[in-house]
């Protein structure tokens, strides 16, 4: 007699969809990034997007509370790099060139220099939308990783991590290139105004991928909205909104 041997997959497997790899492969991440990790699952939460987990748990094992420290520590470490660089450098230079050196675009490009696509944990419908290779999902997995080797293998650990990685990019051409925010502040105080103040005007969207709308506010003047999919993206999309409204000099200058 025949029998039906088809087994259903357990449902974390049907939700769960990652790149196909070998098990071993992570092994093969851990020598790129220069880390062996004494405790792999603080890897393997730096690679898990909250799609990936059934209820989508706002603080689950995922990778969103390593984003927060992970951007934290990138920016010390940056920020003693670009101090130890530049020993002539006025204070507001450095903040450009850190602004610049921790955006999201130039965190997305090292996430693609470490090769994580592959590794990434999405649930199936963001998978499917290409969201694996998208900068700001590639640029908080970066921020996370970096706290998961923080946590791991402590600052000295976290501290060669980023220089290795982000450290042949400060003196690259247009590494220096000035930020909306910076900018819009240095038009402001020029003219005698306060400095911009940001305030949340609205937040949509679920909790894993919220879209929020900040207004770039000048004492005297309009205010500005810009949008994103974090604070800090939809701050310096308002403070571009601001320079364009306002006529102010673009040169160089990034949202």
């Amino acid at each position: 007699m025949a029998l039906d041997c088809t087994l259903e997959p357990p449902p974390q497997a049907r939700f769960l969809i990652m790149a196909p790899r070998r098990k071993t492969d992570l092994a093969h991440l851990e020598e790129t990034l220069g880390h062996v990790f004494t405790d792999r699952g603080h890897l393997e939460r730096a690679l898990t997007h909250i799609s990936a987990l059934p209820g989508t748990p706002a603080n689950g094992p995922h990778y969103q509370r390593l984003e927060f420290l992970g951007d934290r520590v990138l920016g010390i470490v940056m920020a003693d790099l670009l101090f130890r660089e530049f020993p002539e450098a006025t204070e507001g230079e450095l903040s450009r060139r850190l602004g610049h050196l921790v955006r999201r675009e130039t965190c997305a490009e090292v996430a693609r220099d470490w090769k994580v696509a592959p590794f990434l944990r999405l649930g199936a419908g963001e998978s499917q939308s290409g969201l694996r290779t998208k900068d700001a999902m590639l640029a908080d997995v970066c921020e996370a990783l970096i706290a998961a080797v923080f946590i791991d293998g402590g600052y000295e650990t976290a501290y060669a991590l980023v220089k290795r990685a982000f450290g042949p990019k400060i003196n690259e051409p247009g590494r220096q290139t000035r930020d909306a925010k910076s900018t819009l502040q240095e038009w402001a105080l020029g003219l005698g105004l306060p400095a911009p103040r940001y305030r949340e005007v609205e937040r949509s969207g679920p909790d894993h991928a919220p879209v929020f709308v900040i207004a770039a506010v000048i004492e005297g003047l309009e205010p500005c909205t810009g949008k994103g999919a974090s604070k800090r993206l939809a701050e310096h999309d308002a403070a571009f909104n601001f320079l364009v409204r306002e006529g102010i000099a673009m040169d160089g200058v990034t949202g």
